[in-house]
This record gives C-alpha cells, sequence and structure tokens, in this order.
C-alpha cells in the first residue's frame, strides 16, 4: 500500500488510520478471538500503517497521522469491550507517538468517533429493516439520533472536516489530542 502511493505521489505526508467495527460484550462473553480481531485491525492495524510509513513521514519534514477512535475509548460504559479497550489503547499510542515523533515535525491526534451514518449503522438497519419492512433508514437515523445531545446522527463529512484541519498546517501546533466528534454523547473532554 505504502509502495503505491510513493510510487505515485512521491511520498506519504499524511497517514489516517481509520479502520473498525463496534464490538461490545461484558467481560464474562468476550472471549480471546473478539479480543484478536478488534487489537487486529484496530490497534495492530495502527501500529503496521505508522511502521510502514514513518520513513516517508521523516522524509517530508512535517508529517501528521490522524488515529480514529472513539469516546468510549476514555470513557468505558459497562459491555462496550473489546471496542472500549482498543480504542483506549488507540489514544494512548497517539499520546505517545506524538512525543516520540515531535522531534521529526510529525503530528499525532485522534478523533474520538461517536455515532455517525456509516455501512455499520446501515447494516443494522437492514437487519432490523427484515424483520420490519415499514422501519425505514430514516426512522433509524433518526431513533439513534435522538440520543444524541444535538439530537441527530453525524454525517461522516463532519468527522472529515476535522481529519482535514487536524492534517492541515492550521493545525501545526497541534499534537497529542483527541478530538470528540460525537455530537456531545461523551462525558468527558
Amino acid at each position: 500500500m505504502v509502495a503505491k502511493v510513493v510510487d505515485e505521489f512521491g511520498g506519504v505526508d499524511i497517514l489516517v488510520n481509520n479502520a473498525g467495527t463496534s464490538s461490545a460484550t461484558t467481560l464474562e462473553k468476550m472471549t480471546d478471538e473478539n479480543l484478536q480481531i478488534d487489537f487486529g485491525i484496530k490497534v495492530y492495524g495502527a501500529i503496521y500503517c505508522a511502521r510502514a510509513v514513518l520513513p516517508h513521514l521523516k522524509a517530508s519534514g512535517a508529517g501528521a497521522i490522524i488515529n480514529t477512535t472513539t469516546p468510549g475509548g476514555k470513557a468505558s460504559s459497562p459491555g462496550t469491550q473489546p471496542t472500549s479497550l482498543s480504542r483506549s489503547a488507540g489514544i494512548s499510542l497517539t499520546k505517545s507517538w506524538a512525543g516520540e515523533l515531535a522531534e521529526h515535525n510529525i503530528r499525532v491526534n485522534t478523533i474520538c468517533v461517536g455515532v455517525l451514518k456509516s455501512g455499520q449503522h446501515r447494516t443494522r438497519w437492514e437487519s432490523m429493516n427484515a424483520e420490519d419492512s415499514s422501519y425505514t433508514l430514516e426512522d433509524h437515523w433518526k431513533s439513534v439520533g435522538a440520543k444524541v445531545p444535538l439530537g441527530r446522527i453525524g454525517e461522516a463529512q463532519e468527522a472529515g472536516d476535522v481529519i482535514c484541519f487536524l492534517a492541515s498546517a492550521r493545525a501545526s501546533y497541534v499534537t497529542g489530542t483527541a478530538v470528540n466528534v460525537d455530537g456531545g454523547t461523551a462525558p468527558v473532554v
């Protein structure tokens, strides 16, 4: 992947680690397989990608890494592991890497994303719609959004805009931070 980007664009200046699924269960029900899959996608995936682009980010002289995590990584609710656990690890990586990579002018931040209109939520709606065909996608967005203080589910572009800011020169003095993009649902800053 990195070789293809370098071949086409001549280098790498920005890495966005944005992979994952929402996996939530209790300690008693969580399996080793749940842990392996979740950490493999979210934590190991971020580490492998960051290691692969690091020489290119150093060469660019002003790189940025943006990790995608969740507010649950800051304040876990009961029954939200392994996702809350792996996202806590992602926030920890962000803080650690920000300190390690600052000498190379590489900024590292994370966005803690709440509920957005995404493939995951569309898949959940599809299974609900299969049971009740009158339950529309718009009904689903309204239902999920009702739990958000801003009263709606977020658009992917709203998270993308924050990522673009953090990757830009306008955020040249921002590193090691975890920004909530969640419509006000997080119980922490």
